[in-house]
């Protein structure tokens, strides 16, 4: 019997371990995969230099925050590089946070993103994720170990209105992407806040933008954005919040966020993360 058991033990962390590898090979292919459609969506960043003419008419905090987070005459960011380390709530209605630690390309125009993250359900037990915002479309792709599919959606409805408003409120990261000349129109609302409508093609999605006593973004908060309950998208309010601001490659980003889903019970967080390292690039001069 001893020898049994210690033969399918054998035989168990052999099968997770082939499982472990052959996923890692797969995800990374994919993400290679949607990385060069995102590349091949890439158009030139006009402007090439933030010119604070154009922050002229603006809403008064807009204005504000440009001026702190951004200096006259520096390049226009047209990619970014990201990694996070942080927890992800896995449950709709209880707390089930997992540690994850991910990945984020994202290029400036035409705008896009693709987030690979690594949740460990378990030690040795991962689920990995994309979600991406890539030519107008959206994809949110979940798969444990990389190989056994949890969800799949894709396509240019609610999914894409999602991923762009994601796209429009982690722009704190890449402030140069929230001036007007970017397809970028804002309206008054009070001396702390404005709406943000970000344009791409035939899809416009808004965002209020709340800004604190330094005049930096504070949070972010769009009426209605679809969240996954069942296989069904529902429109909730959503809510995303960032602090810890520092200078990186001249313009004040937030080191720290959450994002949390706005029910009728409270506020559910279900992402909390800190930027482990960022690196741009910026418009030849």
């Amino acid at each position: 019997m001893l020898n049994i058991l210690l033969v399918l033990l054998v035989t168990g962390v052999v099968v997770l371990a082939a499982l472990v590898f052959f996923g890692s090979r797969r995800w990374s292919s994919e993400t290679r995969e949607l990385r060069a459609q995102l590349e091949a969506a890439r158009l030139p960043v006009r402007p090439g230099a933030v010119d604070f003419r154009e922050l002229e008419g603006l809403p008064t905090p807009v204005q504000r925050f440009f001026r702190v987070a951004l200096t006259d005459g520096q390049p226009m960011v047209t990619a970014v590089r990201v990694r996070h380390r942080g927890t992800f709530n896995m449950s709709e209605t209880a707390d089930q946070w997992k540690p994850f630690a991910s990945d984020q390309q994202i290029v400036t125009q035409r705008p896009g993103f693709d987030w690979n993250g690594r949740i460990e359900m378990l030690p040795g037990l991962p689920v990995r994720v994309h979600d991406a915002y890539i030519a107008g479309e959206g994809l949110l792709h979940a798969s444990l170990f990389g190989i056994l599919p949890l969800a799949k959606v894709q396509g240019a409805d609610e999914l894409a209105e999602g991923e762009l408003m994601r796209f429009l409120a982690e722009a704190t990261w890449y402030p140069t992407v929230l001036l007007p000349s970017q397809a970028v129109h804002w309206e008054p609302v009070d001396d702390r806040s404005a709406h943000a409508t970000l344009t791409d093609g035939g899809l416009a999605v808004t965002l209020l933008f709340t800004f604190g006593d330094s005049g930096l973004v504070e949070s972010v908060h769009a009426e209605k954005r679809g969240r996954m309950v069942d296989g069904e998208t529902l429109p909730t309010p959503w809510q995303g919040r960032f602090w810890n601001y520092s200078e990186r490659s001249g313009m004040q980003v937030p080191s720290d966020g959450e994002v949390a889903w706005l029910l009728p019970a409270g506020a559910k967080p279900y992402w909390r993360g800190r930027i482990t390292e960022i690196t741009y690039d910026f418009s030849p001069p």
